[in-house]
């Protein structure tokens, strides 16, 4: 299956919306030493749109971690649950940082949290 094209204007306005900040660990593009990408919130792969209700602007680390994957199982119910959506969520209801570690305060979190490795050594630093 061919990626779909963003283009330049599409790939500026989410950039714009999330004020240049990866919209799952909020980290400022300025922060880090590669280029932010645009991530389909639901993969393209599970039949997601190029659109920008769809679309969210990440780092690579966020990225790479979520892959195409739309949740997670939750170890403490053995439920499954969905990723933290940026179009579809409110950050500060799924977690609070305790200086610059994001804690978890929902099951939606915890997986997001757990399997895009948010809280990896080298990314605290």
């Amino acid at each position: 299956m061919p990626r779909p094209y963003i283009n330049l204007e599409l790939r500026r306005f989410v950039a714009n919306r999330a004020d240049w900040l990866c919209e799952y660990c909020y980290v400022a593009e300025a922060d880090r030493s590669s280029a932010y990408q645009i991530d389909h919130i639901i993969s393209v792969k599970h039949g997601g749109a190029t659109t920008v209700d769809n679309l969210a602007y990440c780092c690579i680390f966020c990225n790479l971690q979520k892959g195409t994957d739309l949740g997670s199982i939750n170890w403490r119910t053995g439920e499954l649950v969905r990723f933290f959506s940026p179009r579809r969520d409110f950050w500060g209801e799924h977690f609070r940082l305790d200086e610059a570690v994001i804690q978890p305060q929902t099951d939606i979190r915890e997986v997001t949290v757990r399997i895009f490795d948010l809280n990896n050594n080298e990314r605290i630093i």
